[in-house]
């Protein structure tokens, strides 16, 4: 079906003087007119049916559905730049776009980057991340991350490893409330994530006190935040490791029950079966895959 589009040069004006909030400011960057400003405007007003900017004393203020409107044609704007650098004929850079879950990204992968980056430095790696309520797959990637093998008939999937989970505290908050068994627990604050139900249930189960009701429950949207939460000692929560092998190595939190775990989900490593595959997006599967092998072993200790 053909597609319905705006003026695309309206378009482009329309995206920067919605970020520059000045019509003035627009004019400038565009090396136009203010008055071929303006008719750029009128022009795509005409065209999607409603205003897109109100006068407010002496300047024009974008409405706020064209604020939204403007982020989205901004996006798109940043996606046909992507597309064009990295499939015109003059492409130099090596570029790997990868979307990966919020808490992995920043738990275990970004802290790992370093290393890639000193073996390849003419290689440079972009980072999207998504949370577990979002669509399962969005935006532009080469490489995805997920705690799902997802569709093979459309991604080569190559597992990466299988999360296990046991209790997380930090060590201040170990300090007041011991935790000598798994009992222990009916008196603290044990702190939930939305997006990942049943995590204490699990475990609890599987430390033998399933029916155990702690002092209060604090429930939090996603993981990361639940986190946080933990390291700053408002409770204790499940952890999954190895994502969380560098807190606990750095100290942040310690595990009073390590030899507790409850299975975890397995990370999959995908790649779209019908985009390209330069030999430097190889290179950093290959490499990623590896660090699996090379990651340090969780010791049974606090």
């Amino acid at each position: 079906m053909p597609h319905h589009l705006p003026p695309l040069n309206a378009l482009r004006v329309f995206e920067v003087t919605a970020r520059a909030a000045s019509f003035t400011e627009a004019a400038r960057e565009l090396n136009l007119t203010h008055g071929a400003i303006s008719r750029q405007i009128q022009l795509l007003e005409q065209a999607l049916g409603q205003p897109l900017f109100r006068k407010e004393g002496q300047r024009m203020v974008a409405t706020s559905h064209a604020k939204a409107f403007a982020r989205e044609i901004s996006a798109a704007f940043d996606h046909i730049a992507d597309a064009a650098t990295r499939y015109g004929k003059r492409v130099t850079s090596k570029v790997i776009r990868i979307n990966a879950p919020a808490t992995f990204a920043m738990r275990w992968l970004i802290p790992k980057l370093a290393e890639f980056r000193a073996e390849h430095q003419d290689v440079e790696v972009r980072i999207s991340t998504a949370l577990s309520n979002e669509p399962f797959l969005k935006g532009s990637f080469d490489m995805v991350i997920r705690r799902s093998p997802g569709d093979e008939m459309q991604f080569e999937t190559q597992p990466l490893f299988q999360e296990w989970a046991t209790v997380i505290v930090s060590p201040m908050l170990l300090k007041q409330q011991k935790l000598r068994k798994p009992a222990d627990l009916a008196g603290a604050t044990l702190l939930s994530t939305e997006s990942r139900p049943g995590d204490w249930e699990q475990w609890l189960a599987i430390a033998g006190v399933g029916t155990l009701r702690p002092a209060q429950y604090l429930r939090f949207d996603h993981y990361f935040v639940t986190l946080q939460a933990i390291i700053d000692g408002m409770g204790v929560g499940i952890g999954t490791f190895p994502t969380l092998e560098g807190d606990r190595a750095s100290g942040r939190i310690v595990t009073p029950f390590a030899k507790l775990r409850a299975p975890g989900d397995t990370y999959f490593c995908l790649v779209p079966r019908d985009s390209d595959k330069p030999r430097h997006l190889r290179v950093f599967q290959e490499w990623l895959v590896g660090m699996r092998e090379l990651r340090p072993a969780m010791h049974a200790r606090r």
